[in-house]
């Protein structure tokens, strides 16, 4: 079948692309030039959040049932580069807004109330997909999130919370890790013992160094025995249960152990993806507290402590965000229990073998 000629306007649909700016204080009778700028850069925002929540949306189908195809690692990868390259460049967008001075922005700021950021449909859904839980979310106005969005973006997000977020799969895909008990290989045990070893040999390094007065070497072996109480409550299934409960960690011991063996051994040829994926969600998570705290400090520029338009206490509101909306923090907190490569517990060949380029499992 021909396909019918097209020309590129009609292909991007330009013509309601370019006329979807306008601008309030020209319906008000009297133009302010900085407002063309607020529109489109708000816009951008919202093509760029409809491009990440398609790649978002595509690593979420991977990832759903009982075993991800390994061919689709790479694929996922991949799409969360692109996630990440899109944050860097949303970053960089607040630059473009903060040519606009705050008394360029007054001129036009009230003709916005109660419109809000806030009420970004897609950014919620972002948020969303990717795992950040309704109750860990800083009230807005001493309410849900939701209740300042229309009806029906109500309903969408209720349905984007019932679903599985990345987060959840990716907790259900590292408790499938293989290779965690291989015929005589203990990880846990191994790496237990990998630990203790090396924190000992620390400690008594502390002690028969001679350059320490007693107060020093008390202060370095009470640091030790405190790494040695965290790494403790990771080995203790009840312990870490207690981590659960009190907030202290969201993910499960199981998967926690299954990143773990991916983060150790991430040299060996099956676990580089996988370490990849895992970095990518780090990153991701860690771009999307700077894009917050930018945008905190673009608020504080342009409006100091005022009341944001949408009802919320803007710079304030922002920063509390910033601070506290994370959700790879588990992952991230990894760095807390590796060691030195010379103190990994070695592989037999045979494991190192199927951890070559190849591995079926669950087939």
């Amino acid at each position: 079948m021909k396909s019918k000629k097209i020309s590129y306007g009609k292909y991007l649909q330009l013509d309601k692309l370019l006329d979807s700016q306008s601008l309030k204080s020209l319906e008000h009778g009297n133009e302010v030039h900085d407002e063309m700028l607020f529109i489109i850069i708000h816009q951008t925002y919202e093509l760029w959040f409809k491009q990440i929540l398609h790649e978002l949306d595509s690593v979420i189908d991977m990832f759903k049932g009982n075993y991800v195809q390994e061919e689709n690692i790479g694929t996922v990868v991949a799409r969360l580069d692109r996630i990440i390259e899109i944050q860097k460049l949303l970053i960089d967008q607040i630059g473009i807004l903060e040519t606009m001075t705050p008394m360029d922005f007054l001129e036009f700021r009230d003709l916005l109330t109660p419109a809000s950021g806030f009420q970004s449909v897609q950014f919620r859904e972002i948020e969303n997909k990717l795992g950040l839980e309704p109750d860990s979310r800083i009230r807005f106005g001493k309410q849900s999130y939701d209740k300042y969005l229309d009806k029906s973006d109500q309903k969408n997000m209720l349905v984007a919370e019932n679903e599985p977020s990345l987060f959840e799969l990716l907790e259900n895909w590292l408790e499938r890790t293989p290779f965690l008990q291989f015929e005589e290989f203990n990880f846990w045990e191994s790496y237990h013992s990998a630990v203790e070893e090396m924190i000992n040999a620390d400690m008594e390094r502390i002690k028969s160094n001679p350059s320490l007065d007693k107060y020093a070497r008390e202060a370095g072996l009470q640091n030790y025995r405190n790494i040695q109480r965290t790494y403790a409550a990771l080995f203790d299934a009840s312990k870490y249960k207690n981590l659960l409960k009190d907030g202290h960690r969201r993910i499960s011991q199981r998967a926690t152990l299954g990143a773990l063996f991916i983060q150790l051994y991430r040299d060996e040829p099956i676990c580089q993806l996988p370490h990849r994926l895992l970095t990518q969600l780090v990153d991701i998570d860690h771009l999307l507290t700077s894009w917050r705290y930018r945008h905190s400090l673009l608020v504080f520029r342009m409006i100091g402590v005022k009341i944001g338009t949408g009802g919320s206490a803007g710079y304030g509101y922002l920063k509390k965000t910033a601070e506290k909306h994370s959700i790879f923090r588990d992952i991230s907190n990894l760095s807390t229990y590796i060691i030195p490569r010379s103190s990994l517990p070695e592989l037999s060949k045979k494991l190192k073998k199927e951890l070559g380029f190849y591995h079926t499992h669950g087939k």
